[in-house]
């Protein structure tokens, strides 16, 4: 057992209260500390993920309880991979928020940083139903505090939304792991595997309530039409790095049924037939077709950037739906892909908002046009799945996987017709904001703005996670293995249940 598979939850609960009571009035020992600990937590991923790439899943017991009656950590390659992309993504948005002073426009929001690292990395490294709630309360609680950081009343409004929402989800939640544990007796979900694939055909009834209860939790995480209400208003009123942040919270719900409905709900059991895929895969192409026709209709860039997360987690859908080791292989490399993408594309607008207001209209030329033109050039490359970035492989992973399934002509159709509208919105957003300007000259900036300097370290931070998108691309061989090795030990949970449960694996 190693002790370093709770580190990414214990070094930022740690982190927090200390920023909290020891150096509260201290901004700079705070912004010290906070990149430190984020550095540290991406070495701690790192060599996490080098363990799980070897296949061997790994158990800590809290307390030296053995599951299924104690608190259970697993690592596998799927929590590693999360774990680790969680990491890289919380350090580049923390760069860009200390270069660009964002977290000085109100109070705690490096204790909040932290809490919300600890539940991000809780969720995806829990094996138990129970804590898994728990993390995701975390995160509710920490990211409703970092969505209305700054102040303003539209933020509050929208943070207001976001609550609620999320705490239906709660409530859902609990509603659902109490029909499991009446059914099964457990929240372990190795435990809850054994379980439910041991219960006979006549006493399956309450236990998939359960099981669509869990899939509606997940679903309004995720983001899935008709549940995605929440986010284009939450998202767009949220400070940009923030929503750059929240990039892997929509992931999160992506995971869990990637988790829940291979290993406790497997697809081959007659339980589970038609429990998912007879309606994710409508509402996962619903959910791109309306994101994309958002990007397109947008009125002001980080309302576009909400909806092209939307598009994007609709894409990611699709592939998760289909619920095939070759899909979920497609899923996992895009899941990489879909987050350093939308983070970019928030961050950028928020080069532009602060320079121009985040209207997409003609206006003066700002400073560094250029620059963030050719940025944001890319952003829309990779939301929209242009090649040669790694959504154009992302999707054309996953369109590959649907060969042969019923309805691969729709599937493809609506994949190809809605990122051809994403190009378009990407198009004429872009032209507005960079090219038709207000004035003759291009080189023309008002005075004021010409004066005002803008520190580097936020495009250390865009560059950095733009210079991913491209790792990604160079290495998408080395990605697609792991991908695929990650989904070959989805579908084939044994080694899953029988490193949790030890002896009592059946």
């Amino acid at each position: 057992m190693s002790n370093l598979i709770i580190a990414p939850i214990v070094l930022p609960a740690i982190l927090a209260p200390f920023f909290l009571m020891v150096i509260r009035h201290h901004p700079d020992l705070q912004r010290i500390f906070s990149v430190a600990g984020t550095v540290a937590l991406v070495a701690i991923a790192l060599v996490l993920t080098g363990q799980a790439s070897s296949g061997e899943v790994q158990v800590y017991e809290l307390g030296d309880w053995p599951a299924p009656f104690g608190i259970v950590l697993v690592l596998d390659r799927l929590s590693a991979l999360m774990v680790l992309l969680t990491s890289v993504l919380a350090l580049a948005v923390l760069l860009y928020v200390i270069g660009s002073g964002w977290d000085e426009r109100g109070r705690h929001f490096h204790p909040l940083f932290q809490f919300q690292l600890m539940g991000v990395a809780g969720a995806f490294l829990t094996g138990d139903a129970f804590n898994l709630f728990v993390f995701f309360e975390v995160l509710l609680i920490a990211s409703y505090g970092l969505m209305i950081h700054g102040g303003g009343a539209v933020r509050l409004r929208a943070g207001v939304q976001y609550v609620v929402y999320n705490l239906l989800g709660s409530t859902l939640f609990l509603f659902a792991l109490g029909t499991l544990y009446a059914v099964t007796g457990t929240l372990n979900m190795a435990d809850l595997a054994v379980r439910v694939a041991e219960l006979p055909a006549q006493e399956t009834a309450l236990i998939r309530v359960g099981a669509v209860l869990l899939l509606l939790v997940f679903s309004i995480k995720a983001a899935v039409l008709p549940l995605h209400f929440w986010l284009p208003g939450s998202y767009a009123n949220a400070p940009a790095p923030v929503a750059a942040l929240f990039a892997i919270m929509t992931k999160v719900g992506a995971y869990s049924i990637l988790r829940m409905y291979t290993l406790v709900f497997a697809p081959d059991l007659e339980i589970s037939a038609g429990l998912v895929a007879d309606w994710l895969l409508p509402a996962a192409l619903l959910t791109l077709a309306v994101g994309m026709i958002g990007v397109l209709g947008a009125r002001d860039i980080a309302r576009l950037s909400a909806y092209a997360a939307i598009g994007s987690m609709g894409t990611l859908l699709v592939a998760i739906s289909l619920f095939t080791e070759q899909a979920a292989g497609a899923a996992i490399f895009y899941i990489v892909h879909s987050t350093l993408a939308t983070a970019l594309l928030f961050l950028v607008a928020d080069l532009v908002i602060e320079r121009r207001g985040p209207a997409i209209q003609p206006a003066p030329p700002m400073v560094q046009n250029g620059l963030i033109s050719a940025l944001f050039f890319g952003a829309a490359i990779a939301m929209a799945g242009m090649p040669p970035l790694s959504g154009f492989l992302g999707k054309l992973m996953i369109l590959q996987a649907s060969i042969g399934v019923d309805n691969q002509a729709f599937i493809w159709g609506v994949i190809l017709v809605f990122s051809l509208i994403a190009i378009i919105g990407f198009a004429r957003a872009g032209s507005m904001i960079f090219w038709k300007t207000t004035v003759t000259e291009p080189e023309a900036v008002e005075p004021e703005q010409a004066a005002q300097t803008y520190p580097r370290l936020p495009f250390v931070a865009v560059f950095g996670l733009l210079f991913g998108l491209i790792a990604l691309t160079i290495f998408a061989e080395s990605a697609m293995e792991y991908a695929n090795a990650t989904a070959q030990q989805l579908f084939d949970p044994s080694g899953y249940i029988s490193a949790v449960l030890g002896g009592d694996a059946k």
